[in-house]
């Protein structure tokens, strides 16, 4: 598995969003993914990650307060391959270049597997907070290591 990952910017909704994340199950993302048409401008940063030409996951920033907000979807066929850990490296590195200071995600009470997505989170440093979110540190990286 060789992942790439590559900026889309402008991003659209596309085919491989739809698949990927339209096709998820209920409760997952935000509803308004489900209204948006192919070749629809999409807000935010995004990032789409290959594997030998087949798009597996997406990563999208959104910058909140100085901090990142995420999101984060993989073709359930690539589960558990490491592709969900991969994003989560990269968005760390762009909100790094971007001088911000924390990645948060909020995992929606619908989700149908909050719990595990939770855990699957807290195994990669990030803390829930009183309001729900799951929050991690962006690691900062020496002067003389810079990227």
């Amino acid at each position: 598995m060789a992942l790439q990952w590559i900026d889309e910017n402008p991003a659209y909704w596309d085919d491989d969003k739809v698949r990927i994340i339209g096709g998820a199950a209920s409760g997952i993302f935000d509803v308004r993914f489900h209204r948006c048409s192919v070749g629809e401008l999409l807000p935010g940063s995004w990032w789409r990650v290959e594997d030998d030409g087949s798009v597996v996951g997406y990563g999208w920033l959104d910058v909140v307060w100085g901090d990142a907000e995420i999101l984060l979807a993989t073709d359930g066929a690539a589960r558990g391959n490491g592709v969900g850990s991969f994003i989560i490296q990269q968005l760390e590195r762009e909100a790094r270049q971007r001088g911000l200071n924390y990645l948060y995600n909020l995992i929606r009470p619908t989700h149908p597997e909050r719990e595990r997505l939770a855990a699957w989170l807290e195994k990669r440093g990030f803390e829930e907070s009183d309001d729900g979110t799951l929050f991690r540190t962006i690691a900062r990286v020496p002067a003389s290591g810079a990227e």
